[in-house]
């Protein structure tokens, strides 16, 4: 080799600096380049409570990791020398488009993990081209997320309570506002036991304690945000004095049955999605009643913690129920491959919960965009090196599921 002294030229080539910001939010999430990324930002700057009722589920969060799991254990079969220089990640689903094959779940609570709340969610969905979903315990009103979302496709998620004519007047509301899809929830006889919420005493709405001061001093920004906007309130209900886990418990109602799916569905007069299903049985009673879709979720590990796997259920779903019922799929989604291997695996859309929730707390509405910005790119790359131009072409021959946790025969 020939050496030669380094001259001040040649480092110019290679020194190159960004350009300072004041903008620490804007450089934060420019260095976040998974969903991976954005949790771990938004564990940095939200309250330890908030941040938990987010991130945490149900007793030993079993069903949670489960679900993670199971998306990470599979394997991808790619096909070769195919053009894929264009790809088209849309989807029709309840009769409307979708830009991309996922969507944003209703969260509720929303404005505690940041003051922007579902507004930021909505305006971010449909400035992006996909569905957005208001939770019954969600912080913004049908109203203000038709408001901030005019153009775009906007879900309500209805909770049933022991007041029928309460759950009524909810479902009226949304239907006013233009709501095109009800997602009925039905896995929640009671609320789950999540053991973060209660460690934390989570209380609704945040109250100040000395833990809870001690734990905000670096996070300044979530509680100036939260103590100079708008008053903590519900889309659906008056305000509430308590612990999440009291609240949850007398909104939710043990005597709900197929009966009350039936007048529920009756009384919406657009599609309705079962939003829920854990079992195969369930899934075809759903579809005998004339619904447009089953949600299989287990609620995001919230609930039953061993409850199944919903990834792992979708194959046998999809496989018996008829055509014309759409299969959806939520819990333990992270990225766009496991958007992928979702649809490749027979559904039909799918919802994200938590990953759209840590956008919004690393980043309020730009957070949002983020999260959707990554997981669109991640679908269309994913896509790509699967050798399909369009979601459609997606099969089930482009994906294993890896085998980890199986079932003991019966004697």
């Amino acid at each position: 080799m020939n050496r030669q002294i380094p001259r001040p030229a040649d480092f110019a080539d290679l020194l190159k600096f960004r350009r300072p910001t004041v903008d620490r939010t804007a450089a934060r999430l420019r260095r976040a380049h998974t969903i991976a990324d954005l949790r771990a930002i938004a564990q940095r700057v939200t309250p330890k409570a908030p941040f938990d009722y987010c991130d945490g589920a149900a007793e030993e969060e079993l069903s949670l990791a489960r679900a993670r799991q199971a998306f990470r254990d599979i394997e991808f079969h790619p096909a070769i020398l195919r053009d894929v220089s264009r790809v088209d990640t849309s989807v029709t689903v309840t009769g409307g488009t979708s830009a991309m094959p996922f969507g944003i779940a209703p969260t509720g609570f929303t404005r505690m993990l940041h003051a922007a709340g579902e507004k930021a969610g909505a305006a971010a969905a449909g400035a992006a081209g996909i569905p957005f979903s208001l939770s019954t315990v969600g912080t913004a009103t049908p109203e203000e997320v038709a408001a901030v979302n005019p153009d775009g496709r906007n879900f309500f998620q209805l909770y049933m309570w022991a007041d029928r004519d309460r759950s009524m007047d909810v479902l009226d509301r949304a239907a006013a506002a233009g709501f095109e899809t009800l997602l009925v929830t039905v896995d929640v006889p009671v609320g789950g036991a999540r053991l973060r919420d209660r460690y934390n005493g989570l209380t609704i709405p945040p109250t100040l304690t000395g833990r809870t001061v001690f734990n905000a001093i670096p996070k300044v920004r979530w509680w100036f945000d939260f103590l100079t906007t708008e008053p903590f309130g519900f889309s659906t209900f008056k305000e509430f004095d308590g612990t999440v886990a009291e609240l949850l418990d007398s909104m939710f109602d043990p005597t709900v049955t197929y009966d009350d799916l039936a007048w529920i569905k009756d009384r919406w007069p657009g599609p309705v999605v079962v939003k829920g299903v854990q079992t195969l049985e369930d899934a075809t009673r759903c579809a005998d009643l004339g619904v447009d879709g089953v949600l299989l979720s287990n609620h995001g590990g919230r609930q039953l913690d061993r409850a199944p796997v919903p990834f792992h259920l979708l194959p046998r779903v999809r496989h018996e129920l008829p055509d014309d019922i759409e299969v959806w799929v939520d819990t333990g989604i992270m990225s766009g491959a496991d958007v992928v291997a979702a649809i490749a695996m027979g559904a039909s859309f799918t919802l994200v919960g938590r990953a759209y929730l840590y956008g919004l707390m690393a980043g309020g509405r730009r957070g949002v965009d983020r999260a959707i910005e990554i997981l669109a790119d991640e679908i269309a790359r994913t896509m790509k090196l699967l050798g399909v131009e369009a979601v459609a072409e997606l099969e089930p021959g482009h994906v294993t599921q890896l085998a980890r946790l199986v079932p003991v025969d019966r004697a």
